[in-house]
């Protein structure tokens, strides 16, 4: 049987590998939208700047403001709103702003800079209590809003939404140019990322009804991007898994040769995304069958073999166990290597270890600590 904690450690080091945690697993680390700090605030106000930005005693910034109003909200205020507080501000703040108190005692306060359009945005946001459908088809009518904080708020709302509820707002994302904005190479890359990802989306979904979306803008969009990691191709490629199924998959792994390292890096990571959301439309087998084709490539071996054994793919034993040799310089393939192997139920897996163990016992005896395992084990 595999040993569970050896287990955990290669789940570990694949979601690693993947990326910042993140419902979006193409879409980084995001700040929790306005709408979410809004509601979970013991008090929202509105207020002006009354001095310049300066480190507190924490070494943070944080700058004073005179409460102007006291923001509705549907449940009661946990504090007092007072006349003036110092917040916590990513930057300096001329003017406006939204102060949020925490419902600590006593509270924590931070501040965003808003003008009046951020102001009604903050104010208009649709509660967080209402369905994840409809929250998300009112802030993809304002993703690339003209206003950079709308924007990014409204991005961070998709980003942090499971994948479900992304796919529930389908028929928003439709009316916005996503073709367009794939094909944009100034576009933020996660945003790029998402955006090929809801392309996808839509065109599964054969939406719009009267000239269906397809996955040709993301294809031509991972041709123009040349292997540049900064293009938000993993998101790219997820699109073509979503909309075409196996079909886009042996298209993305003809072009994902050993000529393209980066290419395959993100590969791996849309197959990661293809195994957790995407069952019903490619099989286990096909996303096990192309991660042991990756794991084939110096340049990715070790992620591709980390994700072997986290999807239980045993099949690949001899190929697997054939890196020890080839990967004599590289730590990391190696303790993919044995903890792939340790993991493995199958006698077969046994024998090579030993087999290994008897050519190269010193050096098996570091890939098993680095793994994390005694040797007695």
């Amino acid at each position: 049987m595999a040993d569970k904690r050896l287990l955990g450690l290669l789940l570990a080091g694949a979601i690693l590998a993947a990326g910042p945690a993140a419902a979006c697993p193409f879409c980084g680390v995001v700040s929790a939208p306005l709408a979410r700090q809004r509601d979970d605030a013991g008090l929202v106000c509105i207020g002006e700047a009354t001095g310049p930005a300066s480190p507190d005693a924490q070494g943070l910034l944080a700058a004073p403001f005179r409460v102007l109003q006291v923001l509705p909200r549907r449940r009661p205020a946990t504090i007092d709103a007072p006349v003036s507080v110092t917040a916590r501000v990513s930057g300096p703040v001329v003017g406006t702003a939204v102060l949020l108190a925490s419902a600590d005692e006593p509270p924590r306060w931070k501040g965003v800079a808003a003008d009046e359009g951020v102001l009604a945005y903050v104010v208009s946001a649709p509660d967080t209590e209402l369905s994840a459908a409809d929250r998300l088809a009112w802030f993809a009518r304002r993703l690339e809003h003209p206003e950079p904080v709308i924007a990014e708020d409204a991005f961070a709302e998709f980003a942090l939404a499971p994948y479900r509820d992304v796919r529930a707002a389908a028929e928003a994302l439709a009316t916005r140019p996503l073709a367009a904005w794939v094909a944009d190479p100034g576009i933020d890359q996660r945003r790029r990322g998402f955006y090929g990802l809801a392309l996808g989306i839509i065109a599964a979904a054969r939406l719009p009804a009267e000239r269906p979306a397809s996955s040709t803008p993301l294809r031509e969009a991972l041709a123009s991007a040349a292997g540049d990691f900064r293009a938000g191709s993993d998101g790219l490629m997820a699109g073509i898994l979503v909309a075409d199924g196996g079909e886009g998959l042996d298209w993305l792994l003809e072009r994902a040769g050993p000529e393209r390292p980066v290419d395959q890096r993100q590969l791996l990571a849309a197959l990661r995304f293809a195994h957790e959301e995407l069952a019903e439309s490619l099989p286990a087998g096909a996303v096990e069958a192309a991660t042991a084709t990756l794991a084939r490539s110096a340049a990715v071996a070790a992620d591709a073999i980390v994700d072997l054994a986290r999807l239980g793919a045993w099949g690949e034993i001899d190929s697997v166990a054939a890196w020890w040799d080839r990967a004599a310089e590289d730590p990391l393939i190696r303790r993919a290597v044995a903890g792939y192997l340790l993991a493995c139920p199958e006698p077969e897996a046994r024998r090579q270890l030993e087999e290994i163990e008897r050519r190269d016992p010193k050096g098996l005896a570091r890939a098993r600590a680095a793994v994390g395992l005694p040797l007695g084990q």
